[in-house]
């Protein structure tokens, strides 16, 4: 299952749901103004990042930019109680599944959530109708 956080007025939210419904993916779209990512969810995400909290904090919101603390000294547990109450502290969107993870939309990297099988067979079609070719 692909689970994707967003928030109402968030353009890249939209488009990312748009492209999952434009290919037929199945996702669970969560607000996370109304209900906040809680803690488990957020260390499952942070479990998917390269970066840690880098990844997915927004240094330009004006949450962050109040906050008079480095969230990089804090303990894991200080800095997930701050994300469940500050939502707007998290760049959007943030979609997942068990193994990936993209935070923000951008159409090229979002690929990676259609099924292997899907993406070979789109690949065969677009190589055929590049060489004109019948048969691969």
């Amino acid at each position: 299952m692909i689970y994707i956080y967003t928030t109402p007025s968030c353009t890249s939210c939209r488009k990312a749901k748009a492209w999952l419904k434009e290919h037929n993916l199945e996702y669970q779209e969560q607000n996370i103004f109304a209900k906040p990512i809680g803690a488990d969810e957020l260390k499952k995400i942070l479990m998917l990042t390269e970066n840690g909290t880098q990844d997915i904090i927004s240094t330009r919101s004006k949450v962050y930019q109040k906050l008079d603390v480095d969230l990089d000294d804090l303990p894991l547990s200080e800095v997930l109680a701050i994300l469940e109450k500050n939502p707007s502290l998290l760049r959007r969107p943030i979609i997942h599944d068990d193994k990936r993870l993209q935070v923000g939309y951008n159409e090229e990297d979002i690929h990676c959530f259609v099924p292997r099988e899907v993406r070979n067979i789109l690949f065969l079609a677009r190589q055929k109708k590049m060489y004109g070719m019948n048969e691969l």
